[in-house]
């Protein structure tokens, strides 16, 4: 999603003159699915909108620039609601509010801006956090893909050993009446598994991920999951450091916005999609209720670190909450980059290595035999 400036008369003419073609539609039913307005939709959504703004274009104006400039269809019918929505009088915050591609997070900043007259600047910070979070999100994907390959091909090539090398040795060994040592014997064991429960396996795997999209709405699935990854070594750790840096951005927005302290804390739990996270929050949440201080409600779970702990406790001496959010989200961000160049640097050798000994492993199984049988040829 893009626009130029240069162009905007011309656009806006354009827009006048599909005026009557656009009421039509407006006036249908919108149904919205879950995906209609992505994460990268509204890192350029909210960015894009603040520059317009900051240049003294109106907000419904704004809109339909952007509108007219998407290409995207269900997220072009969203932007062509909430302009709807904004000539019959609407607020921006009230035309996004029953949007389900919008947030609760996102309606009360926005709404903040308009009744603080610091739109512009909420949007555009709107902007920067899904940008940072779209670039966690690359960073992850950046850190596991090499290695996901390298494993998934490793793993083919010792199966296809174990499926048809193994026992073309076992069939030489069988006919020669050749004593295998133990080694060669857990080996044939595995292969004869695999061909007696391969297909077994395969299925349970292909299962195993249309579970995925079977129970991608269920509660208990999603904390089993995030759990799960949270046990992981080294990935569990680069996970929590994601979210943790999604929180701390987070709360630093709401901080320039003046959200108090408990508001902040239910919003950014509603926002973040993360179990381990969202339940800790919750305690947070019913801690500062009940008249703890921000920084002790953090220190009774582990999932926050006593850096951030003892950072927050500075931030509420000196009120300096938004200052010290923002460095917190600065450290984070910087070390889930470092993170993830040191997962795809470290695991590729660490798989490549596993794969050599799994290989190595299975021709020492099959040679050592051979040595025997022509011991046995010989004589």
């Amino acid at each position: 999603m893009s626009f130029d400036l240069k162009n905007s008369i011309q656009e806006k003419k354009r827009v006048t003159s599909e005026q009557s073609e656009w009421q039509s539609i407006l006036k249908k039913e919108i149904v919205l699915f879950g995906n209609g307005f992505s994460n990268k939709l509204k890192e350029d959504f909210y960015t894009e909108l603040s520059v317009l703004l900051s240049a003294g274009v109106s907000l419904k104006e704004g809109l339909e620039l952007l509108c007219a400039s998407q290409k995207k269809k269900t997220a072009k019918t969203i932007l062509l609601k909430i302009v709807a929505d904004l000539i019959d009088g609407k607020s921006l915050s009230n035309a996004i509010k029953f949007h389900n591609a919008f947030s609760e997070y996102e309606y009360y900043s926005i709404k903040i801006g308009e009744e603080s007259g610091t739109l512009s600047a909420v949007v555009k910070q709107l902007g920067a956090f899904f940008g940072r979070k779209n670039q966690q999100r690359r960073d992850v994907i950046s850190a596991l893909t090499y290695p996901i390959i390298v494993f998934t091909t490793a793993f083919l090539v010792v199966l296809f050993m174990l499926q048809f090398v193994v026992p073309m040795f076992q069939d030489i060994f069988r006919q020669n009446k050749v004593d295998l040592p133990g080694i060669t014997k857990f080996i044939i064991r595995v292969s004869e598994f695999i061909k007696s429960y391969g297909v077994v396996v395969v299925l349970g795997i292909c299962m195993l991920f249309a579970s995925r999209i079977l129970f991608q709405k269920k509660e208990w699935y999603h904390r089993f999951k995030d759990a799960l990854i949270l046990k992981l070594p080294f990935f569990g750790n680069f996970i929590k450091t994601v979210y943790l840096s999604q929180f701390t951005q987070a709360i630093a927005l709401l901080s320039a916005s003046k959200v108090p302290v408990v508001n902040s804390i239910q919003l950014v739990k509603k926002m973040i999609k993360f179990h381990p996270l969202q339940d800790a929050l919750h305690t947070v949440e019913e801690a500062i209720l009940k008249g703890a201080t921000l920084s002790e409600s953090l220190a009774s779970h582990s999932i926050f670190s006593d850096k951030m702990v003892a950072l927050v406790k500075v931030s509420e001496q000196t009120n300096q909450t938004e200052f010290i959010f923002e460095r917190l989200n600065t450290q984070y961000h910087e070390q889930v980059q470092r993170q993830s160049k040191m997962m795809s640097t470290i695991m590729e050798p660490i798989i490549i290595v596993f794969v050599g000994i799994m290989v190595g492993i299975i021709l020492i199984a099959m040679y050592l035999p051979m040595f025997k049988l022509g011991t046995v040829l010989g004589g």
